[in-house]
């Protein structure tokens, strides 16, 4: 009789990823459940939740969306062009893009926030909604450039060649079939830096100050030793996955219909 030989599956390698997963991500998501729902007595209590939609913290979240929509909403109308005149033009991209976009992002996160923050106060923007707004805009500028260029460098040419020999001038041939083809780009960049902004505090709190503090500004002090209020920092953590799993998932299905106006493109 042959032995069997035991044959090495390439599933392994996910075994160090899954554990880190487990005990870092996991296990610390299941203590926030638990004390979000947990009394000082140890039972099972609501209170917790009350207080996020009675003492305040909920007009915080609302003004976190707020930024977060501004910026976003700024940050694309400036990344979709940059991202649309790097894909088209003949010179070397990449060397222009590592310059420009990546190169900078080697630079301490805190030391670029200072740095911009004197800049603003030289050229007379003081701290406020509009300086957290730019500083968001600057930080968070490449994960909405790198999604929307890297779909319209890889588009298929051959439908702005076909749209251009069916007789269709730049701007009917951007709207009907650059625009909607670029589409899982733009909704990638929107998540990328739409949910990071609710726990981006630093850089409110060094641009905007107290007025413009986003939620996990809050949630950090919370979590603070000399606040030990573990139950609503938990609660507040809880409501504010349950808004990243809302975003997540209208970015997945919008993404999902585009990708089916594309197949549907491809047939007919």
């Amino acid at each position: 009789m042959r032995k069997k030989v035991k044959t090495f599956r390439p599933t392994a390698f996910a075994f160090p990823y899954l554990t880190v997963t487990i005990v870092f991500v996991i296990v610390p998501l299941l203590l926030i459940l638990v004390y979000a729902f947990r009394g000082a007595d140890g039972s099972f209590t609501l209170n917790h939740f009350k207080d996020v939609f009675g003492k305040g913290y909920f007009s915080k979240i609302i003004d976190t969306v707020g930024i977060a929509a501004v910026s976003t909403v700024i940050c694309l109308l400036i990344a979709y062009p940059v991202a649309f005149i790097l894909a088209s033009s003949p010179f070397n991209k990449m060397a222009i893009f590592a310059l420009l976009f990546i190169i900078p992002m080697w630079i301490n996160f805190m030391l670029r926030i200072f740095a911009l923050n004197s800049l603003l106060g030289i050229i007379g923007i003081k701290e406020g909604y509009m300086a957290a707004v730019i500083g968001m805009v600057y930080d968070f500028f490449p994960y909405m450039l790198l999604p929307i260029y890297t779909v319209l460098l890889n588009m298929d040419k051959s439908y702005l060649e076909a749209s251009k020999d069916l007789g269709a001038n730049s701007f009917k041939t951007f709207t009907k079939i650059t625009l909607p083809l670029s589409l899982p780009g733009v909704i990638s960049g929107i998540s990328m830096m739409f949910m990071p902004i609710f726990s981006s505090y630093a850089i409110t709190d060094t641009m905007g100050g107290a007025e413009t503090s986003v939620i996990g500004a809050n949630i950090a002090t919370l979590f603070d030793g000399n606040a030990d209020n573990y139950g609503l920092g938990s609660a507040l953590s809880f409501v504010l996955l349950l808004i990243v799993l809302v975003v997540v998932f209208l970015s997945t299905s919008l993404s999902g219909r585009s990708a089916k106006v594309k197949k549907v493109g491809k047939v007919s």
